[in-house]
């Protein structure tokens, strides 16, 4: 039986005649991912049609998750709202504060003391206000949320940036910030400017070495970082109806990489198989009675280039296994041949020490049992592993049924070590190294979807390459970053040669899946006489106080904090690892703002000059320091700034370190909304060179802040040490909703009114 099947059954009963009416209003056939949007509007039946990648809409979705990271921040926010109770079906999962380091019980049992506290506050606030909890060593938020909550044509969002990976049962799921799920949990309608439309056409079958990974490699390699930006990836055809849900799951999950607002496919046969095998067969009978709703139509997928706004197609049958990075996912090397050469030419270490398989994006049992049988054929044909090997689970339900069924003995067997059904060294969570700074350059291969740098262990010489939990298995055991299992040979500990065979495994478990406890708590139906815990001597959590709005004569005189050189995601602007434990706690964590962002004068980290005293110092001090003198300050940076996850602390630290307005040459789209959300200006050069302009000792006058409004652009006078001054425009994206949060200092303060009055 599933979660919130009458919820679900609402969604189905409107769709046919929302569906029928988006198709007249619009005037031509619909796409899956159109049919879905405007299936969700706020206002219900659509009554006009929206232009994509111009239109601000409001939409109602379904459902909330979020992970324990990023739920303490949102739900402090949700406490101050004013309401009793979730609006909409809302989930909060434990994943991201375990580190592994011993192995799933110890790491777990470490977990639960260290981060007590955090866990409390989150059961109880969860209880309070009508949420489901899922306890720590459950699992994965996007593994546990496609088990048991993901469902064909529903609309979601997530506080964090992989809730996409939903879009493998065939939602529309997107990550956003917290901010942006307190609206919805308030019971607000939830604003997004309506996407551009992706549509990658699939055809031949993967087979051999290849894997559903291999899909999204190739993807990021031709869009890029930041080429799905704005816009939903629309996976279709043969080749899309031929891979298994999680396969479809894992592509999706990796959309967040291209910088994508979500991925989705089409509902399908593999879908209702899974559907069925997760104890959902009331969703798979309610979805096929709509089946046609729950795809695009057939005239779309026959003649795609007059529908989507981009048309990319990808034979299965031609495509090779591929290896992603290191420090970027959308560097793309074939195994093998084409990798020996780049990375001999890069100097990437070939010597690899660690294999990692699984995180939210390869954890299924699917997964699991490919890289097993690799693992297998090592024991058989007496193969040594040459580097180490990490497990990760991606619920307790995939845990416990890989382990009746012999899948982890058979890692185990070579010695590898099972953690805890939780992220883990895909974000940070990894104690690899006592120093990680000063560590040594080595190379890991992972079934991740990031591999920025120190993002797995810390150590900034780590080269990590994404790739298949098959592939990674073979690297991992061979120990070189250039091998080729589909042609290269081992030598075996009797001395002969030796080559793998193709992977094999199961879709879904030939037993079924089984559990004794999946780790799901039930709010009460009351939690009015529930008490939140949150110490006042905490040093991890930190009740909020609300942001006051920045003033127009503020914005004369103010000051530059850091002009960020190169790349700059959320993992520079706020990091997570050691982090992690002040997530809850907004001045803790205030001091990790843009420590690892690269200042462009000096290229260094963390080192940025104080123009009141002409010292340097540490990001974080050196605005604290303005901010104590009552100066404004300013952040500048490069294309797709905010690239990565969806931390909305990237956004809440530099507020409350005084920083009032961004200026870039690009946004990544979560970011972006996240700054608006917290009543700050997100701005972006109308001319990218005047970033050259821009010099160490600058002051910055906002000259027509006053005159704020949407579609015009703001003018900065920015005044140099010497008394030379460029005038420079910039460009913004607000409406005026958003320019009333701006205005009255966050979002949240405009919630809190209209509630109370």
């Amino acid at each position: 039986m599933a979660f919130d099947i009458d919820m679900i059954k609402e969604v189905y009963a409107n769709m046919a005649k929302r569906v029928d009416e988006a198709r007249n209003i619009v005037g031509k056939p619909l796409t899956l991912s159109e049919k879905i949007l405007y299936s969700h509007l706020w206002d219900g039946t659509p009554s006009k049609a929206f232009t994509r990648g111009k239109d601000y809409v409001d939409f109602a979705p379904d459902r909330i998750a979020c992970q324990d990271a990023t739920a303490q921040m949102a739900l402090l926010q949700f406490m101050q709202a004013g309401k009793p109770k979730v609006a909409v079906p809302t989930t909060v999962h434990c994943d991201h504060l375990i580190q592994a380091k011993n192995g799933a019980t110890a790491d777990l049992k470490s977990a639960n003391t260290t981060s007590a506290e955090v866990f409390d506050f989150l059961e109880s606030v969860s209880n309070k206000y009508g949420i489901g909890f899922w306890k720590p060593g459950a699992g994965i938020i996007h593994q546990v949320v496609l088990e048991n909550y993901a469902f064909p044509g529903g609309m979601m969002i997530g506080t964090d940036s992989h809730t996409v990976n939903a879009g493998g049962l065939g939602m529309v799921a997107i990550g956003v910030g917290g901010a942006d799920a307190v609206d919805v949990m308030a019971g607000m309608a939830w604003e997004l400017k309506f996407p551009k439309l992706i549509g990658v056409k699939l055809t031949g079958t993967i087979s051999g070495w290849t894997a559903p990974k291999d899909v999204i490699l190739k993807v990021a390699e031709i869009l890029t970082v930041k080429g799905g930006t704005g816009a939903i990836v629309e996976y279709f055809g043969s080749g899309a109806k031929s891979l298994s849900c999680t396969g479809k799951g894992t592509i999706c999950n990796m959309g967040a990489e291209i910088g994508a607002t979500t991925s989705t496919f089409g509902y399908d046969d593999s879908m209702e198989r899974y559907l069925r095998a997760t104890d959902r067969a009331d969703i798979a009978d309610a979805a096929n009675k709509v089946r046609e709703h729950l795809t695009a139509d057939d005239e779309v997928y026959a003649d795609p280039e007059k529908y989507f706004d981009e048309v990319i197609e990808i034979n299965l049958s031609e495509l090779t296994p591929l290896l992603n990075g290191p420090f970027t996912p959308d560097l793309s090397t074939k195994v093998g041949h084409d990798m020996t050469e780049k990375a001999t030419a890069h100097e990437w270490p070939l010597a690899v020490e660690w294999g990692l398989i699984g995180s939210c994006t390869n954890s299924s049992y699917e997964d699991l049992s490919r890289a097993s049988s690799i693992a297998q054929q090592a024991i058989d044909k007496g193969i040594k592993m040459k580097a180490e090997l990490g497990i990760n689970p991606g619920s307790e339900q995939v845990r416990f049924t890989a382990a009746r069924d012999g899948i982890l003995g058979i890692f185990e067997k070579l010695d590898a070590k099972i953690f805890t059904n939780a992220c883990g060294p895909c974000i940070g969570q990894w104690a690899r190294y006592s120093d990680p700074k000063n560590a040594p350059k080595n190379s890991i291969v992972h079934s991740f979807n990031r591999n920025f740098a120190k993002r797995a262990d810390g150590n900034p010489n780590t080269h990590a390459f994404v790739a298949s939990p098959e592939i990674t298995a073979a690297i991992a055991i061979a120990g070189r970053l250039d091998f080729n299992p589909m042609t290269d040979k081992l030598i075996n500990e009797n001395g002969e040669e030796v080559m793998f065979d193709e992977p094999t495994g199961w879709e879904l478990p030939p037993k079924g899946f089984e559990v004794e406890d999946a780790g799901y708590l039930a709010p009460d139906k009351d939690g009015s006489g529930v008490a939140v815990k949150v110490a006042l001597d905490s040093e991890r959590l930190q009740l909020l106080e609300p942001f006051t709005p920045i003033k127009d004569e503020s914005l004369k005189g103010a000051k530059l904090l850091i002009k960020a050189f190169g790349k700059c995601t959320t993992d520079h602007i706020s990091m997570a690892g050691p982090w992690l434990r002040f997530r809850g706690h907004l001045d803790n964590i205030s001091n990790n703002c843009l420590i690892g962002a690269v200042n462009a004068f000096g290229h260094k980290t963390n080192l940025v000059k104080n123009q009141l005293t002409g010292d340097f110092g540490g990001v974080p001090d050196t605005a604290r320091a303005y901010k104590a003198a009552g100066v404004r300050s300013i952040v500048v940076g490069d294309h797709n700034y905010g690239e990565g996850s969806s931390r909305e602390h990237a956004a809440m630290e530099p507020r409350h370190l005084g920083v009032a307005a961004v200026i870039v040459k690009s946004f990544a789209r979560i970011h972006e909304t996240n700054l608006k959300k917290q009543g700050m200006l997100g701005l972006t050069f109308t001319n990218e060179s005047d970033y050259d302009l821009i010099q160490e000792d600058d002051t910055f006058n906002f000259l027509d802040i006053s005159e704020f409004a949407p579609d015009k652009q703001l003018t900065i006078e920015v005044v140099h040490a010497d008394g030379s001054k460029d005038v420079v425009k910039v460009n913004h994206t607000y409406n005026a909703a958003q320019i009333g949060w701006y205005r009255e200092g966050s979002a949240l303060n405009v919630i809190k009114r209209e509630n109370a009055s």
